[in-house]
Parts: structure tokens; C-alpha cells; sequence
């Protein structure tokens, strides 16, 4: 699908390690209904391979679930815990993409498992491509916007106690730049 790449403004086919110092994972969720309370992970990496043939490329992500911050110390222990995440039993979530579709020349459906507290889902992301270019050493980057909405109870978190305060949906926000580990 050559026509595809010619359509994406200097495409460039490679595997690339995602920069988690200009990168974001974030989330929120509603509180009693009235409120979103927002949080990130502040540790995650992973490899994304952009192939000739850019429905033909992947990724691979990890992101450690302890790392969690709501900007409330006492809130991010209880997320953290048992009724939550269970950051002992369950220290990472992972995704590794199976498809992608294209929307547009910049906007595509990514595919993939979600494992989640113990939990493998298909999600479907969707995908921003915000660009290729060059970083401050001159070597290349690329930059990539996602989202998505998961139900926690699919994935087997309940909150406890406290999660009918908690919506079931949460939305999911990926602010991502790579960049070139090998070209080709």
C-alpha cells in the first residue's frame, strides 16, 4: 500500500522507543456523576514499529500500574490497592496492537489486547498521527495522539467499597513522541 505512505508527510518506516520524558498516559474518570477526577502514569516505555506498509505496523507498550498519580496521595494508595489496581499482584499493564485500520491519511483505529489487573481485552484506540520530524540532535521523531474508553469491570476492578463513587467507564488519553532506534 505505497499510496498510503506517500499520503502520510515524511513517513518514515522504522522501530521507534517512546520518549516517557515528552510523553503522556493519562486517564480520568467521573466521581458521584458530577465530577472527573484526572490521573497519569508517570512510568511506561515501549517500542513502535512503523512498517513499510503503515497498516502493517505495531506496538508494544508497558506501563507500570504503581506509578499512578491523581495528585492526592491518600487516593492514589487506595487506587493503588486491593480495591483497585493491586499494584502488588498486577505491577504492569501491557498492550500489544493486533490491527490497523485507517480512517483518514491521519487518524486510524488501532486493535490490540489490554491486559489489565490479570485481564487481557481487545481495546480499540483511536489514533492520531500528529507527525514525523526532527529532534533538537537532529535525529528523528514522530508523534502519535490516542484514545480510547475501557470498562473497569470488564477488566475485574470493582473499587470495593468505594466504587459506586466511581464510574465504570474510564477514559483513556495517550500523548505520545518517539523516537528512531533503527530505520527500515
Amino acid at each position: 500500500m505505497s499510496t498510503q505512505t506517500e499520503v502520510i508527510d515524511g513517513y518514515v518506516a522504522g522501530t521507534w522507543t517512546i520518549d516517557a520524558v515528552h510523553s503522556d498516559v493519562s486517564f480520568y474518570v467521573r466521581h458521584l456523576g458530577v465530577s472527573k477526577v484526572r490521573g497519569h502514569f508517570a512510568a511506561f516505555e515501549g517500542t513502535i514499529v512503523t512498517a513499510e506498509d503503515p497498516l502493517e505496523s505495531s506496538v508494544n507498550a508497558v506501563i507500570k500500574t504503581g506509578s499512578v498519580s491523581t495528585n492526592n496521595e491518600t487516593r492514589d494508595a487506595h487506587v493503588r490497592g486491593a480495591d483497585f489496581l493491586d499494584v502488588e499482584a498486577h505491577p504492569e499493564m501491557t498492550f500489544a496492537s493486533t490491527a490497523i485500520r485507517p480512517q483518514t491519511s491521519e487518524l486510524f483505529e488501532v486493535d490490540g489486547e489490554l491486559t489489565l489487573h490479570g485481564v487481557t481485552k481487545t481495546v480499540t484506540l483511536t489514533l492520531e498521527l500528529n507527525g514525523f520530524g526532527k529532534g533538537f540532535d537532529g535525529n528523528p521523531v514522530a508523534g502519535f495522539s490516542a484514545a480510547t474508553e475501557i470498562s473497569r469491570g470488564e477488566f475485574g476492578v470493582t473499587g470495593g467499597a468505594a466504587g459506586a463513587a466511581v464510574s465504570d467507564k474510564i477514559k483513556i488519553a495517550l500523548e505520545i513522541e518517539a523516537g528512531l532506534a533503527t530505520q527500515g
